[in-house]
């Protein structure tokens, strides 16, 4: 359990594997990449992001000037590591004054934070509720992490949750936290196979529905 794959495929492609399940590769990025435009539409100047993988939602963030700070939590350290030897590329990420890795679950390094000091949240810690690789990664998409997150957030800042699959129960809760929820489908080619990714984000956190945390 918790094994860290990287593995250079046939076609070339490298893949990153947790616990036997397929995570990533770096031949279709399109939806992690758009988990950080997310962000950077809304002016984003201080992110937050749950999980580093291979690291194309980070670079997309700090590849804009406007980004001041991203913070990174990341539960494997085995992950920071291979991009610090080069095994993963973005040793120049890690080298970024402006990002903060911190080694750690989710949901303790978002608690950790100051109330009210973040932009923007980006969650891509899991394949989402319903196809998890961890299963203490359900309680992300709950009520009581989502409220967590919601107040971290600035007056119009974003939460914004990478799944596999379209959820109505991660909806509920967004609709519940934030005046303006949007849900967008991204088309991607994986492995020769036709496959639909979403973003599902909530905007404008509402303070009446966030409890003290």
């Amino acid at each position: 359990m918790d094994e860290v794959i990287v593995r250079r495929r046939d076609d070339g492609a490298l893949e990153l594997r947790v616990n036997g399940v397929f995570v990533m590769d770096d031949l279709e990025t399109t939806s992690e990449r758009l988990l950080a435009n997310t962000a950077l539409d809304t002016g984003a100047r201080d992110v937050l992001v749950g999980g580093l993988g291979l690291g194309f939602t980070t670079r997309e963030l700090l590849a804009s000037a406007v980004v001041d700070r991203v913070v990174v939590a990341e539960l494997h350290g085995e992950i920071v590591g291979r991009m610090r030897d080069g095994t993963i590329p973005g040793a120049d990420l890690l080298d970024d004054p402006r990002l903060d890795v911190v080694v750690g679950d989710v949901r303790d390094v978002v608690s950790a934070q100051p109330r009210a000091s973040f932009d923007a949240i980006l969650l891509d810690v899991d394949n989402g509720p319903d196809f998890l690789v961890h299963d203490e990664n359900a309680a992300v998409y709950r009520e009581g992490f989502v409220a967590t997150c919601a107040a971290r957030l600035r007056t119009t800042g974003l939460l914004a949750i990478w799944s596999m699959a379209d959820s109505d129960a991660v909806r509920a809760l967004l609709e519940a936290h934030f005046d303006e929820v949007t849900v967008e489908s991204v088309d991607v080619r994986l492995q020769g196979r036709d496959e639909c990714y979403w973003i599902l984000a909530g905007r404008r956190p509402r303070r009446s529905a966030i409890v003290p945390t």
